[in-house]
This record gives C-alpha cells, sequence and structure tokens, in this order.
C-alpha cells in the first residue's frame, strides 16, 4: 500500500509539472502543422532521394536529348560530396530542433550511490545504499521555450533551402561544364584543320618565296600565324583537360579517369525546351535564397520576442523521490522513502545591462536581416532580367553568325569554282577554307552560349521553368 502511495505521488508531481499553460503549449505543438510536417518529411528524406530529384526539376534536363548528360547529373546526385555534406547539414538543424524541443519537456535523473562507514575508536561498520529519483520541469508559461523552438525550424526550414540551392548549383554546373566540353571538343576539331591549312599555306609560301614569288615578310607572316594555331590548339586542349577534370569532381569520380568520360557530339545537341520571354514575379519568390532569406526574417523577428521574454520571470518546478537504507534488499522500502514537490520563482535584478544589450542586439540583427531580404529580392530580379537579356541578345548573335558562315561557305564554294577553272591558285583557296573554319568556331561558341543561357536562366528561377 505504501509502496502505491510513492507511485501516486510521482505520478502526481508529473501531472502537476504540466500546469494548464504548459499542457496548451503541448496541445499546441501536437496540432501544429509545422511540427508534423518536418516530422514526416524528415523521416521520408530519409527513405527516398526523391526529394534530390525534385530540387533539381530533374524532368527540365530531358530537355536536352542527351542521356549521357542526364546520367552525369544522376551521377553528381548521388556522388557529389558537397551535396552530401548539405544533406548532412539538413539533419544537423533537425537535430538542433529536438534538443531545443527537449527544454519543453520535464527532465528527470536517477541514481544509485553504496558506501561503507566505520566510526573510529569503534569495531563497529556498516553499508549505506542510496537511491535519489530528481524531476525538474520549467514551467513555459510566456512561452519562451516554444519560441526558441519555434526559432530552430526557421533555422531548419532555411538549411533545407541551403541544399536545394545547392543541388541547383550542382546540377548547373554539371550542365555548364559538360557543355563546354562538348565545345572545346568541336573547336579543337576545327583548330587542328585551321592549323593543318596555316601549316599548307606556309609551305606554298616557302616554295613560292624561293622561286620569288613571295615576299619573305609574308613567309614569315604565315609561318607567325601557323605556330600561333598551334598555341590555340594546346590552349584549346588544356581547358578541355581541365573542364573534364572539374566534371569527374563534381559526379564524384577520380581526376585520373577524367579524360574516359564520355560525352555527345557536337552536332549531336539539340535542346527543344521552350525559354520563356518573360518570367512571373511568382517564380521569383520561389527561389531557395529568396525564401531562405524569409525564414531569416521570421526567425529574426521570434529572436527578438525571445530577447523581450528574458526580462519575465522563470518558474521551475522540482521534484525528489529519495531511498536510503543500510540493508540493499529494503532500500525501495516505504519506510525507506524521502518525497518532496516544490517549486520557484526568479527573477535577475540586475545583469550588467546584458539583457537590455541583448534585446537591442536582436533587434539590430532582425533589421539587418530584413535589409538582406530586400536586397535578396532585388538581386533575384536582377539575376532574371540579366539572363532574359543575354538569351535573347546571344540568340541574335548567334542567328547573324550563321548567315556569316553560311556566306563563308558559298564563298569558298565560288572560290572552289574558279580554283577548278584555274583563275585562283591553290593558296587563295586554303585561306578563303580558314574564313570558313573561323567562323565555324564562331558558330560553335554562340551556339554553346545559348545553351549554357538557358541553364543560368533554370539556375536565377529556382529551376522553376
Amino acid at each position: 500500500m505504501k509502496k502505491k502511495i510513492i507511485t501516486l505521488l510521482l505520478a502526481s508531481f508529473i501531472i502537476n509539472s504540466l500546469s494548464p499553460a504548459a499542457c496548451l503549449a503541448i496541445g499546441n505543438k501536437k496540432n501544429e502543422p509545422k511540427k508534423v510536417s518536418i516530422s514526416k518529411s524528415h523521416k521520408m528524406r530519409e527513405k527516398s532521394d526523391e526529394f534530390k530529384y525534385q530540387y533539381i526539376n530533374y524532368d527540365w534536363w530531358s530537355n536536352f536529348n542527351d542521356s549521357i548528360l542526364t546520367g552525369y547529373i544522376d551521377k553528381a546526385i548521388k556522388n557529389n560530396y558537397d551535396l552530401k555534406m548539405a544533406t548532412i547539414a539538413v539533419d544537423e538543424y533537425y537535430q538542433a530542433i529536438k534538443i531545443q524541443f527537449a527544454n519543453e519537456l520535464p527532465m528527470a535523473n536517477v541514481g544509485f550511490g553504496a558506501g561503507y562507514s566505520k566510526m573510529p575508536a569503534t569495531s563497529s561498520s556498516d553499508w549505506g545504499f542510496a537511491t535519489p529519483a530528481i524531476a525538474n520541469y520549467e514551467l513555459d508559461l510566456f512561452g519562451k521555450n516554444h519560441n526558441k523552438t519555434t526559432a530552430s525550424k526557421k533555422e531548419y526550414e532555411g538549411s533545407l533551402q541551403d541544399e536545394r540551392a545547392a543541388y541547383i548549383a550542382i546540377a548547373s554546373a554539371v550542365g555548364t561544364t559538360y557543355l563546354n566540353i562538348v565545345k572545346l571538343d568541336k573547336m579543337i576539331e576545327l583548330q587542328e584543320q585551321i592549323v593543318q591549312d596555316r601549316k599548307l599555306i606556309y609551305e606554298l609560301m616557302l616554295a613560292r618565296n624561293k622561286e620569288g614569288l613571295t615576299s619573305t615578310a609574308d613567309t614569315v607572316k604565315a609561318n607567325k600565324s601557323y605556330i600561333a594555331g598551334n598555341s590555340d590548339l594546346t590552349e584549346y586542349k588544356k581547358n578541355r583537360t581541365k573542364l573534364l577534370n572539374q566534371l569527374a569532381v563534381l559526379i564524384g569520380e577520380n581526376p585520373n579517369n577524367s579524360e574516359k568520360l564520355q560525352r555527345t557530339s557536337y552536332d549531336s545537341l539539340n535542346f527543344s525546351g521552350v525559354i520563356p520571354t518573360e518570367i512571373s514575379s511568382d517564380v521569383i519568390m520561389q527561389r531557395p535564397d529568396y525564401i531562405k532569406a524569409e525564414k531569416m526574417v521570421e526567425k529574426s523577428g521570434i529572436d527578438v520576442k525571445v530577447a523581450r521574454k528574458e526580462f519575465l520571470p522563470t518558474i521551475n518546478i522540482s521534484a525528489i523521490a529519495f531511498f536510503l537504507a543500510n540493508d540493499f534488499g529494503s532500500l525501495w522500502s516505504t519506510k525507506n522513502a524521502l518525497a518532496m514537490l516544490g517549486g520557484g520563482l526568479n527573477l535577475p535584478i540586475f545583469t550588467g545591462g546584458r539583457r537590455l544589450a541583448n534585446l537591442k542586439l536582436k533587434k539590430d540583427v532582425y533589421e539587418r536581416v530584413l535589409n538582406k531580404y530586400y536586397q535578396t529580392n532585388l538581386t533575384a530580379i536582377q539575376e532574371v532580367n540579366d539572363t532574359l537579356v543575354s538569351i535573347k541578345l546571344d540568340e541574335e548573335k548567334y542567328a547573324d553568325t550563321q548567315k556569316r558562315a553560311l556566306l563563308e561557305r558559298e564563298d569558298f564554294g565560288y572560290s572552289t569554282n574558279k580554283y577548278n577553272e584555274g583563275t585562283i591558285s591553290k593558296l587563295d583557296l586554303v585561306q578563303v577554307k580558314e574564313n570558313v573554319l573561323y567562323t565555324d568556331q564562331m558558330a560553335v561558341n554562340d551556339k554553346i552560349n545559348c545553351l549554357v543561357n538557358y541553364i543560368e536562366l533554370y539556375k536565377v528561377t529556382g529551376t522553376q521553368l
């Protein structure tokens, strides 16, 4: 019967520690959709990687009609170490929520101690055993701890946007790097033809110089042009190797094997997506940096509330159950038990201005974060507008370059007919051919710039295309 009394006493402490205000707070937590959403969504993240593909709008990449590119995007999602760190960071913030939420709950400790005593000038000695149980609860009457938990949730939501931004950035980097590698493949192919033609031009001029038909100065210029073409070829190859190494790191592979990375040919590139000429402001508001800035404003506002509540008293409820006996077998009997339940209120009177300074600090942080939010909004608009302008003008430039390349080919066709008729020399024909190759390189560069601009628009709109 006495044991039941002790049990009821401890149970009474737990019930009393959850005062009506505290029970209301916990009830609100259960009814709060955000908490349920965070808990469930985080568990779903651990079961499936589907959210990662949603981050990057994986279907958008199919517009390039290139399985090799989408394969690299998939590898980056699974293997990129920056993305793994971003995902781990999200879990860190999630655990921080749980740690903070623990401050809203009662805390209980139990222990066990044993001792042996012998009094001086006597032969009597005895063992002693003790089992203390201590519970404490800070009554969150003013909601300060609950506010701290809410602020921690805002940081978690912000970390989700950091993670999303990281996935978008890596996917964009993979796409941009891949396209530039394809571009360099074609540029190297054309440059090798240019080098061959310049070598032929130099050899023809050298032969004509020996016959006195071409000046030595022109022959030297031809040799310089040939050497410069070789230098450009070497530079293209160097840049391609560096980009291949970069792509290998992005997809989580060893750069030592980067030369074996597959890619499509330039002539096979075919973007079939529709690029909008205008972007709605609603799309800009879905950017990860915009959403995070919004969450940080909300979090800073909560921090100001918490700083104000630091001026209010704290209320603690404590309970102690203590068992002490010389005989281990009777340690937990009611005759050896002591129980206590009590509460206290604490209000700091003088803290050297710490609380006032902390309140002013949180207000300053709020103002700074709010201005960052405004700046993020303006930057988002600027980046979208800049990209739209780049797309429009680069597409116009590419169209003009295509026309110029077509005219150069027509000119080369006329020159070929003249050469066949014997009205111009082979040297003249080869020089015209170099113009064709040069404009082809310009067209390659302009086309890839357009495709890279599409990826940039994908990135600055937060994949919402």
